[in-house]
């Protein structure tokens, strides 16, 4: 498995609120840079997304892949992995979900093997900077609500 890079941010909202922002993927391209398109292809017997498939579009970078997502049962935590893609051969990732008074941690791990080869130290800048951005999103919607 390919090496995993974490980061965390504070989130002045409750974990309802951003496992909400989370969930809501046909709101994406509104508060995401990258993401273009995104439609759900299946959900799960609670309601929730199952299957997704997103096309995004970055500096340098264009893509189109679908995941796969499992919901914890506490609210606190959704991790997924890729089905397929075009640039990529595999991704995993997670977000953790802690409550810390009115406001709450959030932890994002994410893996991505891309079907290209990238030297590994270009490889994790590039992750650092998708979940550099993606927490700093997450933050601005879920603290927006």
């Amino acid at each position: 498995m390919a090496d995993e890079s974490t980061q965390s941010i504070i989130v002045e909202a409750d974990p309802d609120t951003i496992m909400g922002v989370i969930a809501d993927f046909a709101a994406y391209p509104e508060w995401t840079g990258a993401v273009k398109e995104v439609e759900v292809l299946a959900e799960d017997d609670d309601g929730q997304a199952k299957q997704v498939h997103f096309t995004v579009e970055a500096v340098m970078f264009k893509d189109s892949y679908t995941l796969e997502y499992e919901w914890a049962t506490d609210g606190l935590s959704v991790s997924w992995h890729l089905v397929k893609g075009q640039m990529q051969k595999a991704q995993r990732g997670r977000y953790l979900l802690e409550p810390q008074g009115d406001a709450t941690k959030v932890t994002y791990t994410l893996s991505v093997t891309l079907a290209v080869p990238m030297i590994g130290l270009f490889r994790r800048k590039a992750e650092k900077t998708i979940m550099d951005i993606a927490l700093k999103d997450l933050k601005r919607r879920a603290e927006g609500l």
